[in-house]
């Protein structure tokens, strides 16, 4: 398969992934069901009260985790901002430039949120984990990724999805997207560097 038509499949869909996040029942079914993602309802995305870029950009919620996380868009645009993820535990970080990336990571690793920490070794038995408790899980992924347009075959590997997660969460990207709270204080990067 051409790795370069994963992008353009993407692209062909800016500005329209987030509609069908919350409107086609296939779409619906694997990112709230299974990614833990719900774009359905936008009256439940209200950030909590006084917290903030520390840059003074726009943060716009435009989706929940069932714990009541938010998804976000940071500053001005459409689906090509970057998206940060804030957690009620006092956690926040980005999880990718653009609503099109947050769609794969979640596609190919909707368990991202047990990355933080563990080894190619304890992620695969995380995977595993889940395609046990949802024996189709490949089968809800594909169906999701159809129809959001996009080839399952063209979707990067859990790997590139977590490395690429990973990379965000460190360096400029993180710098830009800092969180903090309403006492002013940032809040605990998502993907701190394990110390040595």
């Amino acid at each position: 398969m051409n790795g370069s038509n994963a992008p353009a499949d993407v692209s062909a869909h800016h500005g329209a992934l987030l509609p069908l996040l919350a409107s086609n029942q296939e779409v619906i079914d694997f990112f709230a069901g299974v990614a833990d993602l719900d774009a359905a309802n936008p009256a439940d995305h209200q950030l909590e009260g006084g917290v903030r870029l520390a840059t003074g950009a726009r943060l716009e919620q435009f989706a929940r985790a069932g714990s009541g996380d938010a998804f976000c868009f940071v500053g001005e645009g459409g689906e090509e901002r970057p998206v940060v993820y804030i957690s009620l535990d006092g956690e926040a970080g980005p999880l990718a430039l653009g609503l099109p990336e947050l769609v794969r990571l979640c596609l190919v690793a909707p368990w991202w949120r047990d990355a933080p920490g563990r080894t190619a070794q304890e992620l695969q038995a995380v995977a595993d984990e889940y395609r046990q408790d949802m024996p189709d899980l490949d089968g809800l992924r594909d169906r999701a990724a159809r129809a959001l347009g996009l080839d399952p075959a063209g979707l990067p590997s859990e790997a590139a999805a977590l490395d690429r997660l990973l990379e965000l969460s460190q360096g400029p990207v993180a710098a830009a997207c800092l969180v903090v709270g309403y006492e002013g204080d940032p809040l605990d990067p998502l993907f701190a560097s394990t110390p040595s």
